[in-house]
């Protein structure tokens, strides 16, 4: 079975997918008019920033699932993290107090 690709990595695929869909819609409105053109030679930028405000919203409503999913995995991984901590400094402290108490004696 092949591993299961990071939630992280899917949300931002289908961020990435999202935008460049909104792009491609922007791109003929702006060239037949239905949407404002850029200045001089920023139309390319221009395009890319209406593509930009057009997935946002997008991205929100569709993507909450797999935001939720993210989210889920970033909590797990950071649980694992402080537990690992937690164990490390309980495994320093057990040695620090056995070194203090060979040293009493």
């Amino acid at each position: 079975m092949p591993p299961k690709p990071s939630a992280t990595f899917r949300y931002t695929a289908m961020r990435l997918g999202i935008f460049a869909a909104c792009f491609l819609v922007a791109w003929p409105a702006v060239h037949f008019g239905l949407a404002p053109a850029g200045i001089g030679k920023s139309n390319v930028f221009w395009i890319a920033l209406l593509a930009l405000i057009l997935s946002a919203p997008v991205s929100f409503v569709v993507l909450r699932g797999q935001r939720d999913a993210m989210s889920e995995q970033i909590v797990h991984r950071v649980d694992r993290a402080k537990a690992k901590l937690a164990a490390s400094r309980s495994q320093e402290d057990d040695a620090d107090d056995a070194a203090r108490a060979q040293g009493a004696s």
